[in-house]
């Protein structure tokens, strides 16, 4: 639902604002993370797909991350010199590799942990109705954004 389709009520006046703040500070806190281990935020960014996800080919890393083949193969080059990742052998097909995230090194988890810690603290002042309420909404607006995404 769009912010112009709830009831003015629901909503403050300046909703918007406040929505743009967080998403804004979501992305200033994802490249400041990456940029405290050495890493750029799309290295970032396709880290947490691989752990999310798991193994891939670099085709399905590159299209996931909106990345061509060249720039897909400089962030895999990038992320196994730095021992995130390892290319290996499809176990299906040997012809192709896929990309396989390694243990998350300690330093990456040091470097988010302030912000999970702030945030745990955040969510523990919420009921278990207001966190369900709260993850509903995140796994729904994940699907949005992905769908929008592929729209443009």
């Amino acid at each position: 639902m769009s912010t112009s389709a709830m009831p003015s009520s629901a909503m403050p006046s300046d909703a918007s604002a406040i929505y743009r703040r967080y998403l804004s500070a979501v992305l200033l806190h994802g490249h400041a993370g990456a940029r405290a281990v050495g890493l750029g935020a799309t290295d970032l960014y396709a880290l947490n797909i691989l752990d999310l996800t798991g193994p891939m080919t670099p085709g399905e890393l590159g299209e996931r991350t909106g990345l061509t083949t060249g720039p897909t193969t400089r962030l895999v080059d990038r992320l196994e010199k730095a021992g995130y990742v390892r290319r290996a052998a499809d176990p299906h097909d040997r012809r192709k590799v896929i990309v396989e995230p390694l243990d998350r090194p300690a330093g990456l988890d040091g470097a988010l942990d302030p912000a999970r810690r702030r945030i745990g603290e955040i969510l523990g002042g919420y009921t278990p109705e207001q966190l369900s309420v709260l993850f509903d909404y995140f796994t729904r607006a994940a699907e949005a954004y992905r769908e929008a995404a592929e729209e443009l």
